[in-house]
């Protein structure tokens, strides 16, 4: 997998945490994810293709992160995961999957993204289209864990 394709979305993540919602992430060591049950509570997921390449990236929240994300982001949150805060993770994939394409395309690739599907409950599952391996690499801070998956094609 190239490194040049994950490296924007894990800047954009980190930028986009902690400008809106006021959230440092500290990411942890990358790996190969084995199965596809999310790590997190609520997922958002998006199809990415380009002439170079066809993959897409998940961006799965704790319940305590996501909620404290909604709550740095617009003053308040409710007490659990429910359709705002879906629609958050799916904005907030948006806007991350948004800035890796503007850095991507600064490097000549340029990627069409599709409409983001946010997945909830407790070990809901993700299923990456391409057909390469899944890199996750957990992200941790006060509120909770985040995970962002990646996978290719090879």
């Amino acid at each position: 997998m190239n490194v040049e394709f994950i490296n924007p979305f894990l800047t954009s993540l980190l930028n986009v945490m902690s400008t809106m919602a006021k959230v440092t992430l500290i990411p942890q060591k990358p790996s190969l994810k084995k199965s596809d049950v999310a790590k997190g509570d609520v997922s958002g997921l998006i199809g990415m293709i380009s002439d170079q390449a066809k993959g897409s990236l998940s961006i799965s929240f704790d319940t305590g992160l996501a909620l404290a994300t909604m709550k740095g982001m617009v003053g308040e949150a409710p007490d659990t995961i429910n359709e705002e805060i879906t629609d958050l993770i799916g904005e907030i994939t948006n806007m991350v999957t948004g800035g890796a394409k503007r850095m991507l395309s600064e490097k000549g690739f340029d990627f069409n993204m599709a409409t983001p599907m946010v997945v909830s409950g407790k070990s809901h599952t993700i299923h990456h289209k391409a057909k390469g391996p899944v890199v996750i690499i957990p992200l941790s801070c006060e509120h909770g864990k985040a995970y962002i998956e990646f996978s290719f094609d090879d």
